[in-house]
C-alpha cells in the first residue's frame, strides 16, 4: 500500500503522487515515512524532500513548512517548493554566493540568522538541481 503524497504551497499544487517512502528535512532531523506511519505533524527545515517509488526517486527543494503524516497519506504544506527540473541552477548558485558573502560581511545576530537561512534555502535548491542533472546524465547500469 503506497503513500499518497501531496506537496502544496500558497501558489500551487506542486506534486500529487504516490510513493513507497518519503524522506523529509524535519526541524528535529531527517524524517523517513513509510506506509502505516503513526500520525504526526512536524515542522520542516529548508532542504531536500525525496519520494522513493520502487527504484525511482523524485526530489524537490522545500524552503520550510509543515509536514502532516497520516497512515496512508503525507501532506507537505511548504513555504515554497520546486521540482528538480524547475530549479534554475545558475540562479541557485548565485544565491549561494550572495548568502555566503552576506555571512562574511554581517556581524549582527539577526543579519547572520537571515543570511544562514538564505544559504540553507539556496543550497537545498542547488542540491536538488545537481542531483537531477546527475541522474539524467548517468547511464543506467545493468545488474
Amino acid at each position: 500500500m503506497p503513500l499518497r503524497v501531496e506537496v502544496v504551497t500558497v501558489e500551487r499544487l506542486v506534486l500529487s503522487d504516490t510513493a513507497d517512502m518519503v524522506i523529509a528535512p524535519g526541524a528535529a532531523g531527517v524524517v523517513g515515512i513509510l506506509p502505516r506511519h503513526a500520525p504526526m505533524i512536524a515542522s520542516l527545515n529548508p532542504g531536500e524532500l525525496r519520494l522513493k517509488k520502487g527504484t525511482e526517486e523524485v526530489a524537490l527543494a522545500v524552503t520550510g513548512g509543515i509536514l502532516q503524516v497520516e497512515p496512508d497519506k503525507v501532506i507537505v504544506l511548504a513555504d515554497a517548493a520546486e521540482r528538480a527540473e524547475e530549479v534554475d541552477q545558475a540562479r541557485a548558485q548565485q544565491a549561494v554566493e550572495r548568502a555566503r558573502a552576506s555571512l562574511a560581511e554581517l556581524r549582527d545576530a539577526e543579519g547572520q540568522a537571515a543570511a544562514q537561512a538564505a544559504l540553507a534555502r539556496a543550497l537545498a535548491r542547488l542540491r536538488v538541481a545537481e542531483g537531477h542533472r546527475h541522474a539524467r546524465h548517468t547511464p543506467a547500469q545493468n545488474d
